[in-house]
């Protein structure tokens, strides 16, 4: 038997992006049958296990992320990017949403593999990610004709400093329901089937995102992971308002099989107005230096730091008065000071009023990135059937 039929090689890229960390693939490198494709890259993961022991993923949400890049498929980009979500308890993968932090991955890539020309003091990656089919601008700092590697920019929930790279989302609005405020209105009223009714606000910025008041789930606004986690009576209370809010929103049907781990979208968070608190390096996080405190739920955990996306739908969402999130923030401005788990994130955006809906015209945020490693992944060809495998044996981009 050959080596071919023994097992595949896919050149693989690791690199963390903001507070996530994922793998870069090019979908030149994978069957151009999505069935296919997803097989190979779960096996590659190692999902669905709750360690991921036997792949490279990470065994959290954060760290099993995908950005599969291709060269730009439009005039107005350099490169293309697909944000896939693999989940660690399926064998599913969720392209409904997106993710700012593996933007910031992309954009570094991008500018390390030639998909752009280097020009100082930065240089502007258009990315075209095709999920939201919208345009993101990432900023790599450059310094002598080549990428600066050393930095003093410093992003809560990274050890380290490095270079600061700028993310800038254009007409962000509406990415995913085509409405900024996607059921039209500020606050909605959630009846969960025992008649339980919660406000909530639906913002669809980047990712569309649930924004209820802490107070009303029963939580103070400051947990950290260690203690949220277990706290199961509240993640399952946070799941069902996710669910009808998905739902009175469009982005989910009823009676559907929903689960956090196979339905990424929406996404949902509580927010209280800015308190002091401890962060996960117990650092004294001081109220005077947020503007608000918020916790962002992903695949049915607490994030330890907080979403890009999440972070431009809250600043979206703080602009638009009458929203809850707009009643709690301490003060407005473009740009706004998030209080979360692992310190405060800082996010501009910039929100007007057209007709009955409202435009994001501008949203940006500062990112860090770098590459880990880089090198080839193993797929085992046992996880084919014989009918398969003679279908990727086909692909030329095996070898």
């Amino acid at each position: 038997m050959s080596s071919f039929l023994k097992r595949y090689r896919i050149p693989t890229v690791i690199i963390r992006g903001g507070t996530s960390k994922g793998l870069i693939l090019r979908t030149i490198d994978l069957p151009t049958i999505e069935r296919l494709r997803d097989q190979v890259i779960l096996r590659i993961y190692g999902s669905p296990d709750s360690s991921q022991i036997d792949g490279l993923g990470g065994g959290t949400s954060l760290t099993s992320k995908l950005a599969l890049v291709s060269p730009a498929s439009r005039i107005d980009a350099d490169i293309d990017y697909t944000f896939g979500q693999v989940s660690i308890e399926k064998s599913v993968i969720d392209y409904r949403a997106t993710c700012g932090n593996m933007a910031a991955a992309v954009g570094l890539y991008a500018a390390e593999e030639g998909y752009v020309r280097l020009t100082e003091p930065v240089t502007r990656v258009r990315i075209y990610n095709t999920n939201t089919k919208r345009i993101i601008v990432a900023e790599i700092p450059v310094a002598n004709g080549q990428i600066k590697y050393e930095g003093e920019y410093k992003i809560d929930g990274v050890p380290g400093t490095s270079p600061k790279i700028m993310l800038n989302f254009n007409d962000s609005g509406g990415a995913f329901t085509g409405n900024t405020l996607p059921t039209s209105n500020v606050v909605d009223t959630i009846r969960l089937p025992n008649g339980q009714e919660f406000h909530v606000t639906i913002v669809d910025s980047v990712n569309p995102v649930v924004f209820v008041k802490a107070s009303e789930v029963g939580a103070a606004g400051i947990e950290l992971p260690n203690e949220l986690n277990k706290n199961n009576h509240l993640l399952n209370l946070l799941e069902k308002i996710r669910i009808e809010a998905g739902i009175i929103s469009g982005i989910l049907k009823k009676g559907e099989n929903i689960t956090p781990a196979s339905h990424a979208l929406p996404k949902i968070a509580f927010v209280t107005q800015p308190m002091d608190y401890s962060n996960t390096n117990n650092e004294y996080i001081q109220k005077e230096n947020i503007d608000i405190t918020s916790r962002y739920i992903s695949m049915g955990t607490l994030h330890r730091a907080y979403a890009v996306s999440g972070a431009i739908a809250l600043a979206t969402a703080c602009q638009i008065p009458g929203t809850i999130p707009n009643k709690i923030v301490s003060s407005l401005g473009n740009v706004i000071r998030i209080g979360h788990p692992s310190g405060i994130i800082y996010t501009e955006a910039t929100v007007q009023k057209e007709g009955n809906n409202w435009n994001v015209s501008r949203a940006a945020i500062g990112r860090t990135a770098r590459r880990i490693m880089d090198g080839y992944a193993y797929v085992p060809s046992t996880i084919f059937s014989s009918d398969q495998s003679n279908a990727i044996k086909k692909e030329k981009s095996f070898n």
